[in-house]
């Protein structure tokens, strides 16, 4: 499999795969490695699970591990490993793929909005992750 952009590299991979739960059952599993770049080819383009390419497997089997995945707590556990392997330096969210709230949009123009009476404007008050 040649590695594309935004799939795991053999570093990242080697760090995940002992992570992911293996449970194995009667049918044989669709490759881990193909079924995250699968799911992270989902999220980092916006598509529907549907429209996910072949390559990365059924569309229903990248689905399902990520819910199942979200549910056992194996992606905090992913996202807590990889950063300690760059040791915790960058975490960026990309602003162009997150989309206002529609309540969010209707906002007066040119209205100074500022937070409620009390509110701290530290990063950790509203959940964000304190840098190490």
């Amino acid at each position: 499999m040649t590695i594309r952009r935004y799939e795991i590299s053999d570093f990242e991979w080697s760090i995940i795969s002992p992570l992911l739960p293996n449970k194995p059952r009667g049918v044989a599993r669709v490759d881990d490695r193909k079924v995250l770049n699968g799911i992270y080819w989902r999220l980092r383009t916006g598509s529907p699970w549907d429209d996910i390419p072949e390559r990365y497997g059924p569309s229903t089997t990248c689905y399902n591990r990520f819910v199942r995945w979200r549910k056992l707590g194996v992606w905090d556990a992913i996202f807590d490993a990889v950063s300690k392997a760059y040791e915790g330096s960058l975490q960026m969210v990309d602003s162009s793929s997150i989309r206002v709230h529609q309540h969010g949009a209707n906002g007066k123009k040119g209205a100074l909005r500022t937070p409620p009476l009390g509110t701290s404007l530290q990063a950790d008050a509203w959940g964000a992750r304190a840098a190490d």
